[in-house]
């Protein structure tokens, strides 16, 4: 049959198992928006406030969905207020197709209003991109895109389609799509690498997993916790693996790198073996990278190869997909089981370094004793989506996860704004799961318009503000390295986010202590729909313990008895 290249877009869209996408209408995608107008029986557009917001909510979607997400937005400064949504998928391996409007083909290159190179412009943050400067080339590019985006190392794909080429028609054909996420085959040279991986556990007493994000990617959380219990590990995280590995485990010791636990960053720095899974060793997780983990033997699993030593040398790799990997590994230490006695001698050690951060209830009104009222009132499923700073670390520290896919947070770009679009996204994924959002006041003033979308679609997500008055991870920062010169981190200029709230139509709630925030947060939990919890938090609050930037990961500069509210 022959459809325009609007028609086909949708069609492609369908193909995929597309039915919720997120966007902003403009000139360039005026054909696209009409099919969608036709369309919307078949597909659900969400208009977001900004298209940086659409950026982050396809993200958001896609993190709690499993599925790519999708965001559209029209040319020049609609396609350009794309780029830190991109970036921030980039970074955080998130399968995402941006589909960007563009001038028609024949004024591509000459100043034309609300021109721009998109695809010149985000080829370092996307796996890759496309112009589609032939209606007859469109069907198969947006599923090359997708195949593309889901396809091993998940990330962003962009396609740009020139107006003219919306609006041309051509000859369609339709496809049968097979959307499931394909088991990687283990090599030759990967079997190999399991089987040396089995002898050298074997060989070694301390073993230590960390968990990265490629843990929740490849749905390897439960052959992770089957090794664990086999080889009597201890178990850390790293900010994107949060949730891989049941945070209850008593195997568990917390977080890595530089605002890591005192458990994990001491036994890793004592492991003689380091298996490092799904992780590509950043620097807030290794220090300084001369010292990280002498002791160890090193070994990375990653299913991208240009992660391997890319920032810390091995002593082993493995390039495949952790899940597969992790499955013939347990085959193989099944078969000969390793002896446990030294192992659990050790993993004992470890376990006395770990400082309880739930154990009490705090009289203060602290992040700590917030989240603890969070974790009472919520079931164990629910979603957590976070901002980027303080109160970031402190939902990742203070809060208990122990199922996949329940931390949602910007971890490579660490952007600012994210947690809006993000938590509306996975809300529209996650129906059947309630959805909080934890942010600060000075991340939520960013894309705080966000919230006229969700009151308009009735998206239910709970947003706590953990609201000091300050730039909160800067103030720190400017406390301990800068001599306490706060410069441009005061935010004492409004708004009032609960009158904000209100002025959206929302339920906005202000409170000061602890039996206030729990009568609030009860309350909308209850309702079922979108409120505001405006907490008004000491500015002196921090997030322990915290080692230098560039220094070893063993050398605190804020240790957990040094937080306000720690138990003394």
């Amino acid at each position: 049959m022959k459809l325009t290249g609007a028609q086909i877009l949708i069609e492609c869209l369908v193909e995929q198992g597309v039915d919720t996408v997120f966007g902003y209408p403009g000139g360039s995608v005026l054909n696209i928006y009409d099919e969608l107008y036709k369309s919307s029986d078949r597909i659900t557009h969400i208009l977001t406030a900004h298209e940086q917001g659409a950026s982050h909510a396809a993200d958001g979607y896609a993190r709690a969905s499993g599925k790519v997400g999708v965001c559209i937005a029209t040319s020049g400064p609609g396609a350009t207020n794309l780029v830190t949504g991109i970036a921030t998928a980039y970074l955080d391996s998130v399968p995402v197709v941006f589909i960007t409007g563009n001038v028609n083909v024949n004024l591509i290159g000459k100043d034309s209003f609300q021109e721009a190179d998109i695809a010149g412009i985000t080829t370092p943050i996307t796996k890759h991109n496309f112009i589609v400067k032939d209606v007859k080339d469109l069907a198969e590019t947006v599923r090359e895109a997708f195949d593309i985006a889901r396809a091993g190392r998940p990330g962003p794909v962009l396609v740009d389609i020139p107006k003219n080429v919306t609006a041309e028609a051509t000859e369609y054909e339709a496809k049968q799509i097979d959307t499931a996420k394909k088991g990687t085959p283990i090599s030759a040279e990967s079997e190999a690498g399991i089987k040396a991986l089995a002898d050298m556990i074997r060989a070694n007493q301390k073993v230590f997993l960390l968990c990265g994000g490629g843990v929740l990617l490849s749905g390897a959380s439960d052959e992770v916790y089957r090794l664990a219990e086999l080889i009597k590990a201890p178990v850390g995280c790293t900010l994107m693996g949060t949730g891989s590995f049941p945070s209850t485990h008593p195997n568990f010791t917390g977080m890595i790198g530089m605002h890591g636990t005192r458990a994990t960053n001491v036994a890793v720095s004592e492991s003689e073996l380091f298996i490092a899974l799904g992780s590509r060793f950043n620097d807030r997780v290794t220090g300084d990278v001369n010292k990280f983990c002498k002791t160890a033997k090193i070994v990375q699993i990653d299913i991208d190869a240009a992660e391997i030593n890319k920032n810390v040398r091995t002593a082993h790799h493995i390039v495949g997909d952790v899940k597969t990997v992790l499955q013939r590994l347990l085959d193989l230490i099944e078969g000969s089981p390793v002896d446990t006695v030294e192992r659990e001698k050790w993993l004992g050690a470890i376990q006395t370094l770990k400082m309880p951060v739930r154990a009490l209830r705090h009289n203060g009104f602290s992040p700590k004793a917030i989240l603890t009222e969070v974790q009472n009132h919520l079931p164990e499923d629910s979603i957590i989506v976070t901002d980027v700073g303080q109160h970031q670390m402190w939902a990742a520290r203070y809060y208990e996860y122990n199922l996949p896919g329940t931390f949602i947070t910007s971890g490579g770009f660490g952007t600012m704004g994210y947690g809006a679009g993000a938590s509306m996204g996975a809300a529209m994924a996650r129906p059947d799961r309630k959805v909080v959002l934890i942010t600060g006041d000075g991340c939520f003033r960013m894309n705080s318009n966000e919230l006229a979308t969700m009151q308009h679609y009735g998206i239910p997500v709970v947003i706590i503000v953990m609201n000091n008055g300050v730039l909160g991870m800067v103030r720190q920062w400017q406390t301990v390295f800068y001599g306490k010169r706060y410069s441009q981190t005061n935010l004492d200029r409004g708004p009032d986010f609960a009158k904000l709230a209100d002025a959206y139509g929302l339920k906005g709630y202000s409170v000061c202590s602890l039996e206030q925030f729990d009568e609030a947060f009860t309350q909308a939990i209850a309702s079922g729909e979108t409120a505001v919890i405006d907490c008004h938090i000491g500015c002196d609050e921090t997030i322990t313990p915290m080692v230098a930037p560039g220094k070893p990961i063993t050398e605190f500069v804020l240790h957990e008895h040094e937080h306000s509210d720690q138990q003394k």
